[in-house]
């Protein structure tokens, strides 16, 4: 990791805005690049049902290292080739103040898959962006990004 103070910190703009593309791109350059941990569990199930385009959500979980949960998310979400364009998205489970092990197993990798796709391939930082009105979803997804190995939280809208 770059032991330097970035001159450029790329911030979490919003869900798959700041995505993993993008914080990698700055990061590679060594600057902070920021994904956005913004509703990570809605957007890997739906990449996961439009067929995985190149194959990056399902190598992320490979390396995921809890593969029995890997695999129940891959069981329950990937389609083959993708979803037909008039099928609905299978639903995700609600996050809630009530423990859902579903809802938790996504959230813990979905975060985990978005951290190590950024931080693949270099040594440089990268950090993860929480919205701090949005509690409910924060630990779980928080344990997600440390699993991937996350060098910053940023946390911010409603501090």
């Amino acid at each position: 990791m770059n032991k330097t103070p970035p001159l450029i910190i790329q911030g979490g703009m919003g869900a798959a805005v700041s995505d993993w593309r993008l914080a990698r791109a700055v990061s590679v350059t060594g600057q902070l690049g920021v994904v956005s941990g913004t509703a990570l569990d809605a957007i890997l199930a739906r990449r996961l049902q439009v067929g995985d385009p190149g194959g990056h959500m399902r190598r992320a979980l490979a390396a995921f290292p809890i593969p029995e949960i890997a695999s129940r998310i891959m069981d329950r979400y990937f389609i083959e080739g993708g979803k037909a364009p008039d099928t609905r998205f299978v639903a995700k489970p609600m996050v809630s103040h009530k423990r859902s092990r579903k809802a938790e197993e996504l959230l813990v990798a979905s975060n985990f898959v978005e951290v190590f796709l950024a931080k693949e391939g270099h040594p440089n930082a990268v950090g993860i962006n929480f919205l701090e009105k949005v509690q409910v979803p924060t630990i779980p997804s928080l344990y997600g990004a440390m699993l991937a190995g996350v060098d910053y939280v940023l946390m911010g809208a409603g501090i």
